[in-house]
Order: structure tokens, then sequence, then C-alpha cells
């Protein structure tokens, strides 16, 4: 279990430091002690394991582990440099480090002297001596190692992990931020933002959970929040952020653009009215992501489709007769088809053809105009025919006496002319 602990620790939090080599120490008494060659780098925010083992001289005890941080050029570290100490509660530990280092196995008869710092910074850069302290041959005694160990602690660099699960218009989705290290002591606080296109920064504070903290092993740790919500269009493209702050300030963010599957209604526009010899210019929208494939096709008579083009604008210039009908916009979204129609009339002028031959409107006009005259004179004779025949009035009428020269009755009449 001890050799999990360590080999997970080693390889998560030491970097580049993880290939040094280990090499022993040991002095004429058998006093021996294994510590990393060279310096040992973590980063601020996380943390950093000293790896270290001992041994002591025949008939020593080991009872407590003391450990200091002091300047190189001192020989030996004295109580006043002291950062950790095996019993509890010892009041000469420095106060910037008490319950910020321990112990990777606490009992000290296995001669495993190393220790985990945790929410290092700057300051914790130095270098670092160990001491054992016990009784030998029933006499209290201790033993203060010589060589040290070197901690260089660097700049945050790594990110948190932030994960996206496919997301979809109208489907309940989480997001899973991901502190980075994995022995950080304190629980660090994880926050997450939004920001629009063109927008500023807006924190979240709905439907995230809070801070979980994961132990994968005795010496190491996860921490995780997750943000919980339902995407739509106007996600898409929005900026999200995952911010992760840790103990003295130290903090480190990752941010990635959300893509959300979404489709909209399919639009179609242009002129559905033409005349003859117009140019047919239609346009088929569909606003989507992934984008979506976009056909247009014509129905026949007979109902069945026919491709007429692969374009988002259908162009027919020199419209006739024949192109009146049903459009279909296809619109292929994640192959799910979305359809749209539209009705085209296209009207004609008043030509008369007689297959090849030219236009004879002016013929047809002309002889309309002539037919029109001649009614007009047709008219004209009726009324004048009929105004003949209307009865004198009694001013106009004249009369003539004829002297009766023959009394037969043959000639006894008046008449009028």
């Amino acid at each position: 279990m001890i050799l999990l602990i360590w080999a997970t620790l080693l390889l998560s939090v030491r970097g580049s430091s993880a290939e040094t080599a280990e090499k022993q120490h040991c002095d004429y008494r058998g006093y021996c002690v294994t510590l990393t060659e060279g310096e040992l780098t973590a980063e601020a925010g996380l943390c950093v394991v000293i790896p270290c083992s001992f041994t002591t001289a025949y008939g020593f005890t080991p009872q407590s582990i003391v450990w200091y941080k002091c300047e190189q050029s001192t020989q030996q570290c004295d109580d006043s440099d002291m950062i950790f100490h095996s019993k509890k509660y010892n009041q000469n530990v420095q106060p910037g480090f008490r319950r910020r280092v321990s112990l990777l196995e606490p009992d000290v008869s296995q001669n495993n002297c190393s220790i985990r710092i945790n929410n290092l910074s700057d300051s914790d850069s130095g270098s670092y001596q160990l001491r054992v302290n016990g009784d030998r041959f029933g006499r209290p005694d201790g033993y203060t190692f010589s060589q040290r160990a070197t901690v260089s602690v660097t700049d945050l660099t790594q990110k948190p992990s932030v994960m996206i699960p496919p997301l979809t218009e109208g489907k309940q989705t989480t997001l899973t931020c991901t502190a980075p290290g994995l022995c950080s002591g304190s629980r660090p606080k994880i926050s997450w933002m939004w920001r629009e296109a063109g927008g500023n920064d807006s924190y979240i504070t709905e439907n995230i959970t809070a801070v979980k903290t994961e132990n994968l092993t005795a010496g190491t740790k996860r921490h995780r929040s997750t943000l919980d919500f339902s995407p739509s269009a106007e996600h898409h493209g929005t900026i999200i952020t995952c911010k992760v702050s840790f103990n003295g300030g130290t903090t480190t963010e990752k941010t990635l653009t959300l893509n959300v599957n979404y489709v909209k209604k399919v639009q179609i526009s242009g002129n559905r009215n033409l005349k003859k010899g117009e140019t047919l210019n239609l346009t088929c929208s569909v606003e989507s992501f992934p984008p979506s494939f976009v056909a247009w096709t014509k129905r026949n008579c007979m109902g069945s489709l026919i491709r007429n083009r692969r374009s988002s604008t259908l162009v027919i210039p020199d419209v006739r007769a024949e192109h009146s009908g049903q459009y279909v916009c296809e619109a292929m979204y994640m192959e799910r088809p979305l359809l749209s129609y539209v009705n085209i009339t296209v009207s004609l002028d008043l030509v008369i053809n007689c297959g090849s031959c030219r236009p004879v409107l002016p013929w047809v006009v002309a002889g309309v105009s002539l037919s029109v005259h001649v009614l007009v004179i047709i008219l004209i004779s009726c009324l004048w025919n009929s105004r003949k025949k209307v009865k004198p009035n009694q001013e106009d009428r004249t009369y003539m006496s004829l002297q009766r020269t023959d009394t037969s009755s043959e000639y006894e009449v008046i008449a009028q002319c």
C-alpha cells in the first residue's frame, strides 16, 4: 500500500523531478538517509512530496521525526526552523507550516520519513533537513542528517480539467471541472463563469454543486465541481470558464467554447410570382450546428421529386410557364431531413403564336379597331332612320280643299300630306 501511495504521488506532483535519482548517504556510525539528488520542483498552490527513508545505528529506536527548513549555508537547523514534528501539537512548529506538512507513513518504526507539503507558495522554496529522535540503549538520543532536500516552487502552470459531454439543445447535461493536482491539503474554491461573444464575464451561481473531494488513496485527493444546465441555441459559441482558487491566492482557470447541437426552422425567401422572362431567385436558409446540407427539388405532375441543384440559392433565368410549380428546400441535419415548400407562378403576356411564326398582335389590334368603326357607323344610321319616322307636330301639317264638281261619293275624302 505504501508503494502505491508513493508511486501515485511521485508521478502526479513531482513533475520533472520524477526522473531525479535518489541517493543514500551514510556516516561512519551507521546512520543513513536516502534523499532525492537535485531540486524537487513543484507549482504554487499544489503540493510537493519529499521522498525519504533512513536507517539508524545499532541499538537506536526511532520515536519521532522532525523536519526543518533553514538556509543552505547553515550547518544545522535549530528548533526555530522547525516545520514538522511527528508528535502533534509541538509548539516549536512554525505557524505558517502547521497543518500543511504530514508524513506519508505515520508509523515511524517503518523508517519512512517522506513528507508531503500542501498549499505551496514561493516562500516554501529552500533547503529541508531531517532529524530523527529516539533512544539508544534506553537513553534519549537523536540524530540530524547533514544531507538535505531542496525544493523549488514555480508559478502554477497546470490548468483545471473541464469535461464537456456532447451538448444538444433542450437536453439536460452536466459539466465537470476538476482542480489540478492530487494532494492539495485544503479544499480549493471552484467557480464557473459565462461570457457571450463580445460580452463580459458573469459568474454562474445556480445549478452548481459544492466542491466535492474524492479520496483516491491515503495520500491523494481530487477536487471537482459540476454545473447542470439545459443548453439552447443561445448557448452555442458561449465562452465558459472554470476558475480554481487555492489557499494563498494562487489561481488557475481553463476556458472553453460551447458547441451546442441545434437546428431552427427552414426559411425560404424570394419572389414567388414572376412574369415570363424574369429570373427566379430563391434562397433557402436554416440556422443549425453542425451546418445542414441544403438541396433544392421540384415536384413534377406525378408527385415524385426531381433533383434540381445542390445549393442554398436556386437561380433560374428566363423563366417560362413550365417553371411554375412547387419547389422544395430539403435541409439534411444530422441525417434528419427538414422540408419547406414554396409555390411559384409564372404569368404569360398576351401574345398569340403560331408555331414558329412571328407575333400577330398588330393585326389583331387593327381588326378590332375596324370592327369598332363599323359598329359606330351602323349605330348612327339606325338612329337617323328612327328619327325620320317620328309623327310631325300640329303646326307642321298642310291641308288641301278640293271643290266638288262631281257629287258622286267616290271623291268624298279629305287627304292629309
